[in-house]
Order: C-alpha cells, then sequence, then structure tokens
C-alpha cells in the first residue's frame, strides 16, 4: 500500500488507518464479535493497513485488550494510536488531564496493548480544570522517557458548545497553538468526509502548513456514505446513530442525494468500486498528510477500504463531488 506520513518526524503508515473503536464501543453492541474483530485486523495488517487508531475509553479498555491479542504477534508491522484524556463513567464522560493520571494511563494501555512503546499518543480531549500545557507536558515527558513515538490532539467536541458564527475548529486552533509552544504536535485527528467537510476551511491548511498529519476521522460518515443502510431500518439504543441528527429516517432520506452521487462517480470508475472507496479517495485527494481512518469491524470492510487507495478520481470527479448538497439534520 501506499505510505503517508504523519508529522515531521516522518512516521511512516499505511495511506488508509483501521478505526477500531466499532469493535468494541458506541455502534451496537449485538453485532461486536471479538474473534472477527481480531481476525481484521490480522487482514488490515496483511494489505499494509499499519495505523490501528484506538483509545483507553473504547470499552472502556477492551478494545485496547483486543488490540493487544494481534500486537503480540505482529508488533512490528503495526503502527499503533492510542488516545488518553477521557474517563467512561456510569452515563457519562469527562475529562481527566491531570499529569499524574496521563503517566499512570500510559502505563496502563501499554500493559493492554502488550508494547513498550506506543507509535501516537493522542489527546482525546482538554480537561477544563488543567492547563492543557500541563496535561500535553506530561505527554512530552513519555516521549521522552521512551514510552511514547510522537504526540497527537483530537479535535474539540466542537459541535456540543459551539458559539454562534465562530468556525467550527476555533477552539481546537487555539489548543494547538498553544501545546505547539510545548512539544511538536505530530498529528490531529478530526472529522473530515465529503458530508462533514468543515476541516478544509482552517484545520487541514494549518496542518499542511506546519508538517503536520492530518488522521480524518469518521471518512465514511459513520457508515451512511457506504450506502448500505436503510433509511427507517433503526438503530439499537446503544449505537451512537441512535442519536445522531442525521440519522433519522426523514434526515437519512434526505441525504440519499449524497450517497446517489458517490455511486455515480463510482461507476464511472468500474464495476467493482463501491461508494465507501469514492467517499474515502476523496479524502485522500485533500492532501499528501492526510490519512483517512474508517472504522470497521470485519475483514471484508477492511479489505474494501483499503483498496481505496486504488482509486484515483479525476479533476471533473473532485469538482462535482465538492459541489454536493450539504448534509441535513446538522448539529446547529
Amino acid at each position: 500500500m501506499e505510505r503517508r506520513t504523519i508529522g515531521a518526524g516522518a512516521l511512516a503508515v499505511g495511506a488508509v488507518g483501521l478505526g477500531c473503536m466499532p469493535m468494541s464501543w458506541a455502534y451496537s453492541g449485538s453485532r461486536q464479535r471479538g474473534d472477527e474483530s481480531v481476525r481484521a485486523v490480522h487482514r488490515a495488517l496483511d494489505l499494509g493497513v499499519t495505523l490501528l487508531d484506538t483509545a483507553d475509553m473504547y470499552g472502556p479498555f477492551t478494545n485496547e485488550l483486543l488490540l493487544g491479542r494481534v500486537l503480540k504477534e505482529r508488533r512490528a508491522e503495526a503502527f499503533v494510536s492510542t488516545k488518553v484524556g477521557l474517563l467512561v463513567g456510569d452515563q457519562h464522560i469527562v475529562a481527566n488531564g491531570r499529569p499524574g493520571y496521563v503517566k499512570r494511563a500510559c502505563d496502563a494501555s501499554l500493559r493492554r496493548l502488550q508494547t513498550d512503546v506506543i507509535d501516537l499518543y493522542q489527546l482525546h480531549r482538554a480537561d477544563p480544570e488543567v492547563p492543557v500545557e500541563e496535561t500535553w507536558g506530561a505527554m512530552a515527558e513519555l516521549v521522552q522517557a521512551g514510552k511514547v513515538r510522537a504526540l497527537g490532539l483530537c479535535a474539540v467536541g466542537a459541535r456540543g458548545g459551539r458559539r454562534s458564527g465562530a468556525r467550527l475548529h476555533d477552539a481546537t486552533l487555539r489548543q494547538l497553538q498553544r501545546v505547539q509552544q510545548v512539544f511538536p504536535v505530530s498529528a490531529v485527528e478530526a472529522e473530515l468526509s465529503v458530508w462533514s467537510p468543515e476541516a478544509l476551511e482552517a484545520l487541514l491548511p494549518w496542518c499542511e502548513a506546519r508538517g503536520v498529519g492530518f488522521l480524518a476521522a469518521m471518512p465514511l460518515g459513520n457508515g451512511f456514505l457506504t450506502g448500505t443502510l436503510t433509511p427507517g431500518e433503526g438503530f439499537e439504543p446503544d449505537d451512537l446513530r441512535a442519536r445522531h441528527p442525521r440519522f433519522t429516517a426523514e434526515m437519512m432520506a434526505a441525504n440519499q442525494p449524497i450517497v446517489a452521487e458517490l455511486r455515480r462517480v463510482a461507476r464511472r470508475q468500474g464495476d467493482e468500486v463501491t461508494a465507501a472507496q469514492v467517499a474515502l479517495a476523496w479524502v485522500l485527494a485533500q492532501g499528501r498528510h492526510v490519512v483517512p481512518v474508517p472504522g470497521a469491524k470485519q475483514g471484508r470492510w477492511v479489505a474494501e477500504n483499503a483498496g481505496s487507495v486504488d482509486v484515483r478520481l479525476s479533476a471533473e470527479d473532485l469538482a462535482e463531488l465538492g459541489r454536493l448538497p450539504a448534509a441535513q439534520g446538522s448539529w446547529d
């Protein structure tokens, strides 16, 4: 697979990554199968999908344990990205950025992942009660201790507290400017897809100008852009889409023109090309520093996503996708 670099440190990864969260968190629990997910991770590594993206909160903890089963055998082939900064309680999630906690959490992640070093350690969310510089400084000490190779920052959950008239990623950009003074940022992870292109406005250019890698989260729109979801079919109560304003039956129907256009472009590419692969190819085309990280828990979807690196969108294709209607049912 084509290789791309994460940050100025030239950390090489496969051009498409694997988001491991759906294997044990946030999506239909009844469809999660540990052994099947382990096989999917093995399939990813076989295909050159080396960036495995997880977090200690996924499960919580079970996602890292699952990955550890694979890394125990194939650590040298993988680029491990995990996250710190969020604690899962009973029906709530809270931030914890205290330096002592960050260091303990890193040691715990290393044990679960069955490795002695994390390639990319990301701050999941900043703690509003702890200066982000203090949290980042503790993470930098982990690099100096040899437990972590590089640091990354996840975009602020902007939709919940976005001020009227503010750009979506203003808060993230402010955090980046602050932590960059403490220790270099190697990667930023934020949502980017044809139906959520907001990162193109300011966040992606910020990364490109500084040699910072960009991990595109939810590049398939939580599964909507694959064209495999049926409006009105419904979701299990533990599935994040059950509470997502774009996944009501009405809004899924209203947004079908987006999937239809992806399918039209796919047909021009060949009979075997899918809407999902076109959606990922669009993300890949946004810059050499961009790595889409689609979530998957089955080997067949991992293989389909990996195949997107062979889809070459023309200028006409990109122009058509750039004219897609805005997604309806946004958080605003």
